[in-house]
C-alpha cells in the first residue's frame, strides 16, 4: 500500500425534511481513508448510512459539509471532471440482475462504458492500437469469463447469478479504474458462489493493484476479504482498525453485538440489541448508541463511572489514521482517554 487514494474529512450529508419534519443526517461527521491497494470493509446494519457514504465517495451525493478527496485533491463536481473521476472510481451494485439491461448482450453491457468514455479514441491518442473488442475481451477475462468470446452474444437471463455479477465487474474493469466500491457484492448470490466472487476481488487487488471499498452488513464477509474494517452506526464510524484486531478484540459494544451473530464465530454469546436504530433526524444526545447499548443497560457503564457521559456527552469523530480505535466512553475503549 502506498498512500491514501480516496479519503473523506469531516463529511456530512443532510437530507431536507419534508412536511415539517426535521432534517436527517445520513452521514454525520466521518473521516475515512482508503489506501492504494487496500480492501476496506464498511460494516453496519441497514439504515446506518453506509450506502449514503459510499454514494458520496462516488460523487453521486454532494456533501453538506466536509470534503471527499481523490489522490490528494478535493472532488470537482463539474460535469467533465466528475465524468473523469467516475471512470477511475467504479461502482459494483449488489443486484446484477437489476444492474444489467435485459435487452443488452454481454458484449453490449461491457462495451457501454467504453463507448461513453471514448476509451478506444483515448488509447489511440496515447499511441496504442486497440479495438473495442480488445477492451471487452480483456475485461471479461479479468472478471473470470473465459474464453470471453463464448459469452459475447449471451443475455443476462441466460447466465447464472455468479456470471451476471462477473459481467457487472467486467463492465467496471473495462474503464481501468483504480478504486472499486462494491455495495453488498455477494448478498444476492448463492452461498456456493459467494466465495468465488470474493476470491475474484482479492485476485483483482493482487493483479491490478485496485483499491476496494466493500459495503456490507456481514462481518463474516469482511473477515474473509478486508485488510481493515470501519464499523458504522447512525451516520458515524464507531470503530475502525485492522480486520484481525477489530474482529478478535472488538472495543465497541455495537461491533461486539454484530460479531456475536456471525455463524462462523462461536466464542461469543449472541447479543440481542434493544429496539431499532434511531431516526437519523432525531439523533440521541451523548453516545448515539446508548439507547441500545448492552454495556449501559446491563450496568457496565455505571460500574465504570461513565454512565452520565454515555447519556449526555458527545463523542469526537474518529480520526481516519492510526491504530485500532473506537468511539466509546468505557475506559480503555476510546483513544483520547
Amino acid at each position: 500500500m502506498s498512500g491514501d487514494l480516496l479519503s473523506a474529512r469531516d463529511l456530512e450529508v443532510t437530507f431536507a425534511g419534508r412536511h415539517g419534519k426535521p432534517d436527517a443526517k445520513g452521514v454525520d461527521g466521518v473521516d475515512l481513508d482508503i489506501a492504494s491497494g487496500e480492501i476496506l470493509a464498511l460494516v453496519g446494519e441497514s439504515g446506518c448510512g453506509k450506502t449514503t457514504l459510499a454514494r458520496t465517495l462516488l460523487g453521486l451525493e454532494r456533501p453538506s459539509a466536509g470534503q471527499v478527496a481523490y489522490d490528494g485533491s478535493g472532488l470537482d463536481y463539474r460535469n467533465g471532471a466528475m465524468r473523469a473521476y467516475r471512470r477511475r472510481v467504479q461502482l459494483i451494485l449488489q443486484d446484477p440482475t437489476g444492474a444489467l439491461n435485459p435487452r443488452h448482450s454481454v458484449y453490449e453491457s461491457v462495451a457501454e462504458g467504453i463507448r461513453i468514455h471514448k476509451l478506444v479514441e483515448r488509447n489511440r491518442r496515447d499511441g496504442r492500437s486497440v479495438t473495442e473488442a480488445d477492451l471487452v475481451a480483456e475485461a471479461l477475462s479479468q472478471a473470470g469469463m473465459r474464453p470471453p468470446e463464448r459469452f459475447y452474444l449471451s443475455y443476462p437471463h441466460e447466465l447464472s447469478g455468479g456470471q451476471r455479477q462477473r459481467v457487472v465487474i467486467a463492465g467496471a474493469l473495462a474503464l481501468k479504474p483504480e478504486v472499486l466500491i462494491a455495495d453488498e457484492p455477494v448478498s444476492s448470490l448463492d452461498a456456493s458462489i459467494r466465495g468465488e466472487i470474493l476470491a475474484l476481488l482479492l485476485k483483482l487487488r493482487e493483479e491490478l493493484g485496485l483499491s476496494v471499498l466493500v459495503v456490507t452488513h456481514d462481518l463474516g464477509l469482511a473477515w474473509n476479504i478486508a485488510d481493515r474494517i470501519a464499523v458504522m452506526y447512525l451516520g458515524r464510524i464507531v470503530e475502525v482498525g485492522d480486520t484481525e484486531e477489530v474482529l478478535s478484540a472488538p472495543k465497541h459494544p455495537y461491533t461486539r453485538a454484530l460479531l456475536s451473530v456471525v455463524p462462523e464465530i462461536d466464542q461469543l454469546e449472541p447479543i440481542v440489541l434493544a429496539g431499532e436504530t434511531p431516526d437519523p433526524a432525531r439523533i440521541p444526545r451523548g453516545c448515539r448508541f446508548h439507547p441500545r447499548c448492552p454495556a449501559l443497560l446491563q450496568g457496565e457503564a455505571a460500574t465504570a463511572g461513565v454512565e452520565g457521559d454515555c447519556r449526555t456527552k458527545s463523542l469526537p469523530v474518529l480520526d481516519a489514521t492510526g491504530d485500532h480505535r473506537a468511539a466509546c466512553w468505557l475506559p480503555g475503549r476510546l483513544g483520547p482517554q
